[in-house]
């Protein structure tokens, strides 16, 4: 069993994605990488926490590689605007890799740099990566946002392409139907 800490902007989006990934068994929202002791939604809003919205993705290492999980992750982002992704502007929204060992740190540096001469993206990536210190999970209402209300408009309007994006692009990592 693998866990994974990842920031690609908002959490909704975000959690979307990774549930559909095959070998993911969980995926948790929540908050990381800032000073401010359990931090609540209010709090993250306000950008002055140092936390960004993440996931917590638990996964089956015999079913998913963490390699594709970084790809995944790359690709249904935008790793090249910094404190950014579409109209959600603060450090929270920061694309960030979140490490907890040095082999975990050695595969996410590599993964930066295989999106840097990947030729996917003219801007320079500016995902960081960070030691990981703690995470704080997101309060219950954010679960299965998108699941929840796919017919909100932003959910619609931002959520549903990037998850189309995904599922036409790596149609082999997807979840098989139940």
């Amino acid at each position: 069993m693998g866990e994974l800490i990842l920031g690609g902007g908002c959490f909704w989006c975000t959690e979307a994605v990774f549930s559909e990934v095959k070998g993911v068994l969980s995926v948790q929202p929540g908050y990381s990488g800032g000073n401010t002791l359990n931090p609540t939604y209010a709090d993250i809003c306000t950008g002055t926490t140092g936390h960004a919205e993440v996931i917590k993705i638990t996964y089956d290492q015999d079913a998913i590689d963490i390699v594709d999980l970084f790809t995944v992750f790359f690709s249904t982002h935008d790793p090249t605007t910094l404190n950014r992704q579409g109209g959600d502007v603060g450090t929270q929204y920061r694309s960030v890799i979140f490490y907890n060992s040095s082999f975990t740190k050695q595969l996410a540096t590599n993964a930066i740099n295989a999106a840097k001469s990947s030729g996917e993206f003219t801007a320079p990536i500016v995902t960081s990566l960070e030691e990981f210190s703690v995470f704080y999970p997101a309060e219950n209402y954010h679960e299965d946002y998108y699941a929840k209300n796919s017919n909100a408009a932003y959910c619609s309007f931002v959520i549903k392409p990037k998850l189309e994006k995904f599922k036409s692009t790596f149609s082999s990592l997807l979840k098989e139907a139940n």
